[in-house]
């Protein structure tokens, strides 16, 4: 497979329709959802070549077959990682033999930008926190939930649940509410008419969402949604159907649809104790902050269930990382990259897969931090830029090493991964984003 794959010349015009089909207005907005830069989704919306890695991504994200529409005929090379806001990086030969070793092929690397491939050597397990999903998911009416803040590996580590629930035999289906439409937040009756239907869809079942609506107008739209489920869904597919709601924290955004909604979750778990039906239904719940939205103890999902939430990386595991990278590195160099961006899966991940492609060192890191960080900065700073509220406590944040913060406003900066949380103390998440904030803010 070549490193860098374009768009066939004749589905340009498609892929560019897909972006607002999608719900994405701007090539920021999904660049910003992907965590890459907007010149990639750019270049593969105008068939320039990108990182095959990415092409895949971006076609799951907008519904495409890469295969379909990949032009696979030539290997053309995509620069990444290059410094973008100092000058050019010099180091020398010693230098660059020391971190890294000869790497048979650039294929082995993966650019680490959205959920981790199951197939990936990159991936770090958070023992036992794995292993406790997996027993977990196997246990009829089970529910998980999993927080951490954005790029800690929810995601990765959801599709691995969903994994092994296929390998066990169920059906398995993965929500993202960051993908659902606008329009679909008016009201809880059309917010759960799309949810089922999202379900159905993904289980390619025939949609028959208006056969059962009718009870909406009687008995409310909840209970229509759990007649659907009873009486058509699951009767079905005729096996347990594990059901991954990734970033459902969107809905904390809209009181009238979380109450129903997350009360409905509730609902249908507790009906799994009770009733056979309901023992085919495994949820995994995935979120980035607390929940700072008032739920009523006895509705919440969100205090029952296994609950999973990811730690940062510590010396041992990125010291493994390093390993599957192929570079040299002690303890030492693993606590210097600790001290600029401390476990964050993501920016460790960078860090190494940058310093093993070549494009820099961990000397020049240390040096010039925004030489390899510059396009995720860029975007965390967008972020605080478009919520000022957000940004002005930041910079209390920052500048004072410490703050007191709202509660909700608290949880935000949280979910982003801004911050780290110590009792009632806010503090940055790590000295990159302190140095970067403190002058960019």
């Amino acid at each position: 497979m070549p490193r860098s794959v374009r768009v066939r010349p004749e589905f340009i015009s498609q892929v560019k329709s897909a972006l607002p089909r999608n719900g994405y207005i701007r090539q920021t907005d999904l660049a910003e959802y992907l965590q890459i830069s907007q010149s990639t989704i750019s270049s593969f919306l105008n068939g320039r070549a990108v990182d095959y890695l990415n092409f895949r991504e971006i076609c799951r994200v907008l519904g495409l077959e890469w295969q379909d529409i990949a032009d696979l005929t030539t290997d053309l090379t995509v620069e990444s990682g290059k410094n973008i806001f100092s000058s050019p990086l010099v180091g020398t030969t010693e230098e660059n033999n020391k971190e890294t070793q000869e790497i048979s092929s650039s294929h082995s690397l993966e650019h680490p930008s959205g959920q981790v491939p199951l197939d990936s050597p990159f991936y770090i397990k958070r023992s036992p926190i794995e292993e406790r999903c997996y027993e977990q998911i196997h246990k009829p009416g089970a529910l998980i939930r999993i927080k951490a803040p954005r790029q800690m590996g929810k995601t990765s580590l959801l599709s691995r649940i969903i994994d092994k629930s296929h390998s066990q035999g169920d059906c398995a289906v993965i929500l993202d509410f960051q993908l659902a439409a606008q329009q679909i937040f008016v009201n809880s009756d059309k917010f759960l008419r799309w949810f089922c239907s999202s379900v159905g869809l993904a289980l390619n079942i025939p949609n028959q969402i208006d056969d059962y609506w009718d009870l909406a107008e009687i008995v409310g739209s909840s209970m229509a949604c759990k007649a659907y489920f009873e009486e058509y869904l699951l009767p079905t597919i005729n096996k347990p159907l594990t059901l991954g709601l990734d970033e459902v924290d969107k809905v904390f955004e809209y009181p009238e649809i979380y109450r129903d909604f997350f009360g409905l979750l509730r609902a249908l778990h507790e009906e799994g104790k009770r009733r056979e039906i309901w023992k085919k239904l495994r949820l995994v719940i995935v979120h980035s902050t607390e929940v700072y939205v008032p739920l009523d103890i006895n509705q919440s999902p969100f205090n029952v269930g296994l609950s999973v939430e990811l730690p940062e990386f510590n010396n041992k595991q990125i010291l493994d990382l390093v390993q599957r990278y192929q570079l040299y590195w002690d303890e030492t160099e693993v606590e210097k990259l600790m001290m600029l961006v401390g476990g964050h899966p993501f920016l460790v991940r960078l860090s190494l897969y940058n310093i093993a492609n070549r494009n820099v060192t961990l000397a020049q890191i240390l040096q010039n931090p925004t030489s390899v960080y510059a396009d995720h900065l860029r975007r965390q700073s967008l972020i605080l830029t478009q919520q000022p509220e957000l940004a002005s406590a930041m910079k209390d944040v920052v500048l004072n090493n410490s703050a007191k913060l709202a509660t909700v406003t608290k949880f935000k900066l949280h979910s982003i991964g801004l911050v780290k949380l110590q009792g009632d103390n806010v503090l940055p998440r790590c000295n990159l984003y302190k140095q970067y904030l403190q002058i960019n803010l």
